[in-house]
């Protein structure tokens, strides 16, 4: 089942790179920034499932993905819909498969503007640049802007990370930040932090893997048969193949399994990282499945109540594993 995965960066890529004129549902809007005596400001694109009311509570603003299906008006993540409703959209259709598209110059120009011109410092971080070209959309904003706005402080950082483990990154460069540091100061703090970073992770739908393209469609019908589901892994920067399990309840007892087993082959010392679960639709299996990471990690002594309370994994993922992702991931914290 190697091929599951041999694909998965490639078509992440080409989803996201790429996209034709869009029309947004919903009126244009600007995230409003807690007002704070914040040496500098951070920006993230949505690919951080951090949502809107963690990300309004951390005083960080976010420059939404776009997600829609075929024939039919864009919206923009976490602002023109709930990542809940459009889940719940996907569930209610099989079949249909949505799409997304990045951020483009402009939004990054809009959500850059209004602090530039206050001389306000900003960092953004953005998606895995391998997989979208958010980044580079952040990377055009700026360089324009400081020929708007010569010496407009604006740092981009490619976080070569997706989803929790971005959200994780981004809330430490937040915690650096409420600490006093200057934007110099936490970016060299935040370099060492992606490498530390992995996720686990499981799906239990073929059919959004068959349709990007990540497996045919005979070894879909035949993991369907056989209600094999794969298990997905994120380190070095990349999405990796941890290998299968046969049917949804093996597959989550497995996602367990090699997430506590890395922590013992690493010796990991849990204070010193972040923790977080994610899922996607089902916030009841997840309830269970975060239950039993919380026990285990009691046994080793570590008291972590927040992965009982989870991200939830956005629709720029969601549309390359299906509604149904769930999972667990860490990061080590900065020195500080």
């Amino acid at each position: 089942m190697v091929e599951f995965f041999s694909a998965l960066r490639y078509n992440y890529t080409i989803a996201h790179r790429k996209r034709g004129p869009v029309t947004v549902r919903g009126e244009r809007r600007t995230t409003k920034l807690k007002e704070s005596n914040m040496k500098f400001h951070i920006i993230s694109d949505s690919s951080c499932d951090l949502g809107r009311e963690r990300l309004d509570r951390l005083g960080i603003g976010m420059v939404s993905y776009y997600v829609g299906f075929e024939d039919e008006p864009y919206y923009r993540e976490e602002r023109d819909i709930p990542t809940h409703q459009f889940y719940q959209m996907m569930a209610d259709r099989p079949g249909v498969f949505p799409k997304t598209s990045m951020p483009t110059v402009e939004d990054y120009l809009d959500a850059f503007r209004p602090l530039a011109a206050q001389g306000k410092p900003i960092l953004c971080i953005c998606l895995n640049a391998a997989f979208s070209g958010s980044c580079q959309s952040a990377l055009n904003a700026a360089a324009e802007l400081r020929e708007e706005l010569p010496g407009a402080q604006i740092q981009v950082v490619d976080s070569t990370l997706a989803t929790v483990l971005q959200g994780m990154f981004v809330e430490e460069a937040a915690a650096l930040r409420d600490a006093g540091c200057t934007l110099e100061e936490t970016v060299d703090a935040l370099k060492p932090l992606p490498a530390t970073g992995r996720i686990f992770f499981t799906t239990s739908d073929l059919d959004y893997l068959r349709h990007g393209g990540r497996i045919g469609r005979a070894a879909a019908a035949t993991g369907a048969l056989l209600k094999v589901k794969p298990l997905i892994g994120y380190k070095d920067a990349g999405l990796v193949s941890d290998g299968i399990a046969q049917g949804r309840k093996k597959s989550l007892v497995r996602v367990r399994e090699l997430f506590f087993r890395h922590l013992k082959q690493q010796e990991i010392d849990l204070d010193r990282y972040r923790l977080a679960t994610g899922f996607g639709l089902d916030r009841e299996e997840h309830a269970a499945f975060a239950q039993t990471i919380y026990d285990g990690l009691l046994e080793l002594g570590y008291d972590r109540p927040e992965v009982l309370h989870p991200y939830q994994i956005g629709v720029t993922i969601g549309v390359h594993t299906g509604p149904t992702p769930i999972g667990v991931g860490l990061i080590r914290r900065a020195d500080k």
